[in-house]
């Protein structure tokens, strides 16, 4: 009996998992024209706003 508690004792040792940490290859990159691209368009959406509030004889 004794020698079998030690091979299963062995033989759970051997299968610890390991985890391991590594630094990425690659830099991370972020990307932003998503942002740039909304600013560009609220202000553009405001500006159309303001023309037609002032020239309400365009689509007449």
């Amino acid at each position: 009996m004794g020698l079998l508690s030690v091979a299963a004792i062995t033989l759970m040792t051997g299968c610890s998992p390991t985890v391991k940490l590594e630094a990425p290859d690659k830099p991370i990159v972020i990307n932003m024209n998503i942002r740039i691209d909304h600013e560009i368009r609220v202000k553009l959406d405001r500006d159309i706003e303001n023309m037609l509030d002032n020239r309400k004889d365009i689509f007449q």
